[in-house]
């Protein structure tokens, strides 16, 4: 049953990054790829109607997480607890962007909240990528599952690392790439003319930059985190995630040349998963690594729920995700199709 709660958390969180990466995608590069008010209204329009149904992901899991694994839940937002505020923050200033920059008919006014949107949105990857760099790179657990981190020390990782040094920086980069990539893969598919032209000449520029990102971080990530070659090698069905994160970058590069939007998209969507999912099979059986000794690291044995609760919380995760689903499949059914964007700055929405 823990086990099956591991790969529930796992695929929760794929989704979120794979759903909220491309809008948070979206928001870094709408500055670069939009000239216009016009244009700049299109790439938010393009994620207008599905935004907020994003990040429900990121809600369930936390909701998850504190049912599966309440001692991971406890220690992790306790010696998260800086960085999660941040998180927080930046969410909120993306979510009141959105909204707020409709609200009032003045170029000054608009400009500012699209200037809020971009910055949020780049500091978002970068930080969810330096979260990501702490959970495989470890964090000072001591005995009783307890730590907390300042936000940097010596940029070292080590016994007594921070929040942020060379790794989950280098980390949290690569996520800044990946997801510049992902966004703009969205806005070119989603709208027409010049932005998803300037958005595809983008994707180019950057592929080459996450082709030499995910390198980086491949090879970082082995070098300090032992587990996740003997997690690989423990179980070698697991090497077809990997895989699937090559297949993915080199569809996205390939799909690109074709002019195929739609599968360069989803060949994005791959590389995400795979490159995902192989650290979740690498980690396994650890939730959260110990910098300090490994014999501290919470693993799905130490760390889960009552094994009763888990049982009565999956009928339930089983009803809830279906409603989820379903809503999400319903929306983006409804809103198919290229964004159309009236040159009227009065209209209502972006």
């Amino acid at each position: 049953m823990e086990t099956i709660w591991f790969a529930l958390v796992a695929l929760m969180i794929t989704t979120y990054v794979v759903l909220d990466g491309f809008d948070i995608g979206a928001g870094i590069v709408h500055l670069w790829i939009a000239r216009t008010d016009v244009e700049r209204r299109a790439v938010i329009g393009s994620i207008g109607p599905v935004w907020d149904g994003n990040e429900v992901w990121l809600i369930a899991g936390g909701g998850v997480l504190y049912l599966a694994f309440p001692a991971l839940y406890a220690s992790s937002f306790a010696g998260f607890y800086l960085p999660l505020m941040m998180v927080l923050w930046l969410l909120i200033l993306r979510g009141t962007s959105v909204e707020f920059r409709s609200h009032v008919v003045s170029p000054l006014w608009a400009a500012f909240w699209d200037v809020v949107f971009c910055m949020s949105s780049v500091l978002l990857a970068v930080f969810f990528g330096a979260a990501l760099g702490n959970v495989i790179r470890g964090v000072p657990l001591d005995a009783n599952g307890i730590f907390f981190e300042s936000l940097w020390t010596s940029f070292l990782p080590g016994a007594n690392p921070g929040i942020l040094d060379w790794y989950t920086i280098l980390v949290g980069v690569a996520a800044l790439v990946a997801l510049t990539m992902h966004g703009g893969l969205w806005v070119a598919l989603k709208t027409s003319g010049d932005v998803s032209a300037r958005a595809s000449r983008l994707v180019g520029q950057v592929w080459w930059l996450v082709v030499l990102m995910t390198i980086a971080i491949t090879t970082a990530s082995f070098k300090l985190q032992p587990q996740l070659a003997l997690g690989l090698r423990a179980r070698p069905w697991g090497f077809v995630f990997p895989v699937l994160a090559v297949a993915g970058l080199l569809g996205v590069f390939w799909f690109e040349r074709q002019r195929d939007e739609l599968k360069a998209f989803l060949a994005s969507c791959a590389y995400i998963i795979g490159m995902l999912t192989s650290a979740a099979t690498g980690l396994y059986p650890y939730v959260l690594p110990a910098a300090t000794n490994p014999g501290y690291g919470l693993t799905v044995y130490s760390a889960h729920g009552p094994e009763h609760g888990l049982r009565v919380g999956l009928v339930w995760w089983i009803i809830g995700m279906a409603l989820a689903t379903g809503y999400a499949v319903f929306t983006y059914r409804r809103f198919a199709g290229k964004v159309v964007v009236s040159s009227d700055t009065h209209g209502e929405g972006y």
